[in-house]
């Protein structure tokens, strides 16, 4: 249930029209989804909300399409957005999605879900070689995380 009606006629406002036909061109496809149908009451929420979906999601980057919406489609369930869950698992089937890449993208999100609130519960110290900013992060150009003073000197000690 929404909390407002789109207007009527939407498309008789220039600017409404403008976006619309930009995400039919876009998109390839003459399906305009609720989504921007309803925020199109304030233009300027519309624009700029379509200008940043553009940018991010349909402009090449270093993800392939499909990552951009396995990590959208994660992201609406951990905020519970129940439009974007349906929406991106389409937009993810559309893009090549299995049956078998969706269980994989539930467990991994059920599991991302259950360790954040044990951590967060648990409010779990943060690892020196997590923090970039932390001199003891990790080691400049190379993948592998530097040792902290801490382990260094436990090793030490323990004669490794």
């Amino acid at each position: 249930m929404s909390t407002m009606k789109p207007a009527e006629n939407i498309e008789d406002n220039p600017r409404v029209k403008a976006v619309f036909d930009d995400i039919r061109k876009t998109r390839k496809s003459n399906f305009v989804n609720n989504m921007w149908h309803y925020i199109a009451f304030d233009e300027d929420l519309l624009e700029r909300t379509w200008a940043d979906v553009k940018r991010v999601m349909a402009k090449p980057s270093s993800l392939d399409p499909l990552t951009k919406e396995l990590i959208y489609l994660a992201v609406s369930i951990a905020n519970s957005c129940a439009y974007c869950v349906h929406s991106h698992t389409a937009a993810a089937r559309a893009k090549g999605m299995t049956d078998k890449q969706y269980g994989e993208i539930m467990t991994i999100v059920s599991l991302a879900a259950k360790t954040n609130h044990i951590a967060n519960g648990l409010q779990i110290p943060i690892d020196d070689v997590f923090d970039m900013d932390n001199s003891v992060g990790m080691e400049r150009g190379r993948n592998i995380p530097a040792q902290s003073n801490e382990n260094l000197m436990r090793q030490k000690r323990v004669g490794m």
